[in-house]
């Protein structure tokens, strides 16, 4: 039988004809409507030729694909010792979901395919072992065919504070392979792998993408053998897995998405498919985050102006950062020892949290449950369970916790169940700051899982963050049990301009936690003007890092006037889709969000670097509907941006005269497409500042 999955304008066809393991025909552009005779058809044209000197009948590349079948690729799925190849048993189809069962040696493997609304392809696999002797599995990955026009390739690296740096070749014969060995995505995480056709770009070219919503070690490949057939396969990367007889092995899922209109069209896609499911439920609080502001030096008297002053700035949450908890003075001591420090907090958080809530805000708090420190209590109550050996190497001089004991989880349960239930904490900041330089780490990452649904099951109201030293985990599986990441420990703003721009490509910005730090980053040392801090915060989860009892009034009034216009536009911010523009100078960075019914969006407008000409280009205002006009108009963060010009373009001079002798309606108006395509002259920005344009429907 021909399945044929339709959905937002995307089509699936899997051919389950046979003994073999089903085949996919066709994963891209919607095939319309076809009757049952075009769909055998349509089959039957994909059979391809026999060529010389090569397996005696038509390669079919299987949802399996493995040696013995003819594929001389990597193989999807490895059983050490199996011959022959899989065969089908049964294959179902239940509205958009297909599984079909297979059997190959003494395993079962079903797998599941399931086309959402959004029209994105959800793939898994769960493998079990049906025989009286242990199996060993190597390998269980996803693997989806694309056409041969889909010739470059563009996936992701990075390290620490300098996370989602894209990398670009064009594909050959031959394997681009991505393993990971952090035990997390880490901060060179693949993170999204997409094959496109030659010049694909945010707004342009037909594209194919896969993810593992996974939050441990993973694998992704792009493969073209020889006979021009050529996949993408994702999946948990380990060495070995051992299948006690009647014991199953649950892949990851794969998240495959196609677009004929660019990056932005996956974003199209992702984002309405992650907010069917998210938890977030209430507008996105602008936070203030205690870490770059005090470090580890906690106290009352230190806190409570800053308290203060987060106050004054329009603050809603207030979240206590590393250095609460007993003996813990710096990074090398006390992670496991979930108490409140009796010397620095002799009355407990109580006093600390009364005063936050007196200012009406709510009040969060950082933990590293997975952690502990050899200098601890813990470690020295329970070295076994330690996930490697005590004389192992450190990372931040900190080991880990083995997660797959269930002593652990029980242990850190309570003690996390304890501090939620004695304070009214409405927010955790949940750290992950080493990686666990150990092989084989699904059970450690499973564990988590099981930890976190804990935790949420036993406090539905609790929001927590996923931190990992920065962006190192970031992912639709950790995803699903967070209200919150935060891509990056650098708050310098020309570097969390690219970060946000490709970590969003599939995450809304909701999640994205984006803060202002101080004038002089704390990870790059560079000076940023406040106006372009404030305005690349303002397009995710907006919140503060800076010290607010050092600035000065006039800064103070900017992140007040700043944190109204966050609060005025979140809803806009944290449900419109994103569009980034294709900018031909590199030296400009250009992305909004606009408003589901087209009525309104934003847009920023950054330079970040010496622009390849004295007169960029004009800004072309993308996603807007073409039909409607549209008024255009800057807005004001509180803080002046730096220029150097003799005049601002006329448009932009009116609005500002307009503005300061406050006129209502200021700006610019015009068509949709005109903004588009003929787009508005800007000033003439120095590199490191930007724009903030607000769009409004007339």
């Amino acid at each position: 039988m021909i399945h044929h999955l339709r959905a937002a304008g995307v089509s699936l066809v899997l051919d389950s004809r046979g003994a073999g393991v089903p085949a996919v025909v066709h994963w891209g552009r919607d095939l319309g409507a076809l009757a049952e005779s075009d769909l055998l058809a349509l089959a039957d044209a994909a059979v391809p030729a026999v060529p010389a000197s090569s397996i005696d009948i038509p390669l079919r590349v299987s949802l399996l694909p493995v040696l013995a079948d003819g594929w001389s690729g990597h193989p999807a799925l490895s059983l050490i010792g199996a011959r022959g190849t899989p065969r089908r048993l049964s294959t179902t189809r239940d509205g958009d979901v297909v599984l079909t069962v297979s059997a190959w040696a003494d395993a079962s493997i079903t797998t599941r395919l399931e086309l959402t609304e959004q029209g994105v392809l959800v793939v898994s696999h769960v493998v079990r072992n049906e025989g009286a002797a242990p199996i060993v599995l190597t390998a269980a990955d996803v693997a989806l065919p694309v056409p041969d026009r889909a010739r470059e390739l563009l996936d992701f690296s990075g390290r620490w504070a300098g996370e989602r740096r894209p990398q670009r070749v064009t594909s050959g014969q031959g394997a681009w392979l991505r393993e990971t060995r952090h035990g997390r995505g880490g901060h060179d995480d693949p993170f999204l792998t997409i094959a496109g056709t030659p010049g694909f770009d945010f707004g342009s070219g037909e594209v194919w993408a896969v993810h593992v919503a996974w939050s441990g070690d993973k694998r992704v490949r792009f493969e073209r053998t020889d006979l021009g057939t050529a996949l993408l396969a994702a999946g948990e990367r380990f060495t070995t897995l051992t299948l006690e007889p009647g014991a199953s092995y649950e892949s990851p899922a794969v998240v495959a998405t196609w677009s004929a209109a660019g990056i932005d069209g996956l974003s199209d896609r992702l984002h309405p498919w992650v907010r069917s499911w998210s938890t977030i439920d209430r507008p996105r609080p602008l936070s203030l985050n205690t870490w770059e502001a005090v470090y580890f030096d906690h106290s009352l008297a230190r806190l409570e102006p800053l308290i203060e002053r987060a106050a004054e700035a329009g603050v809603e949450r207030f979240v206590l950062d590393d250095g609460w908890f007993l003996g813990r003075t710096d990074d090398r001591r006390a992670l496991g020892d979930w108490t409140v420090d009796p010397v620095r907090w002799p009355d407990g958080l109580a006093p600390l949290i009364e005063r936050v809530q007196a200012r009406g805000m709510e009040f969060g708090l950082w933990v590293e449950p997975e952690m502990v420190s050899l200098d601890s209590d813990l470690a020295r109550q329970h070295p076994e369970w330690l996930l490697s050996e005590p004389d192992s190497v450190t990372w931040r001089w900190q080991h880990v916790l083995d997660l797959s004991l269930a002593e652990v989880e029980q242990h850190l349960f309570e003690r996390i169940d304890a501090l939620l239930s004695e304070y009214p904490i409405a927010y955790l900041k949940w750290d992950h700051n080493r990686d666990l330089l150990v092989d084989d780490t699904g059970a450690q990452t499973r564990g988590l899982y099981r930890l976190l649904d804990r935790v949420r099951a036993a406090h539905p109201d609790v929001e927590i963050e996923s931190c990992a030293s920065g962006g190192a985990r970031i992912d639709l599986g950790i995803l699903r049990r967070v209200d919150r990441v935060w891509p990056s420990d650098t708050n310098d703003p020309l570097t969390r301009q690219r970060i946000q721009r490709w970590t969003g490509v599939l995450v809304p910005p909701e999640y994205l936690g984006s803060h202002v730090g101080d004038a002089r980053a704390h990870t790059t040392g560079r000076v940023a003007q406040l106006s372009f801090r404030l305005a690349t915060a303002l397009f995710g989860h907006a919140g503060v890092e800076s010290d607010l009892t050092r600035l000065a009034p006039a800064d103070l009034e900017a992140v007040r006037a700043w944190g109204a216009v966050y609060r005025r536009h979140r809803d806009l911010l944290h449900s419109g889709r994103v569009v980034r523009a294709d900018a031909a100078d590199d030296a400009l960075t250009i992305h909004g969000v606009v408003a589901p019914d087209g009525g309104e969006a934003l847009f920023s407008y950054a330079v970040v670097d010496d622009t390849a000409a004295a007169l960029p280009a004009p800004l072309r205002l993308v996603g807007l509907d073409p039909e409607r006009r549209y008024r255009v108009d800057v807005v004001d963060l509180g803080a002046p941006v730096a220029t150097l010009q003799d005049a601002a373009p006329p448009w932009f001079a009116d609005a500002a005269a307009a503005r300061a002798a406050g006129a209502t309606g200021a700006g610019i108006e015009l068509p949709g497409a005109v903004l588009a395509e003929a787009g508005l002259a800007m000033p003439l920005l120095l590199p490191g500042n930007a724009l903030v344009l607000h769009v409004t429907a007339v």
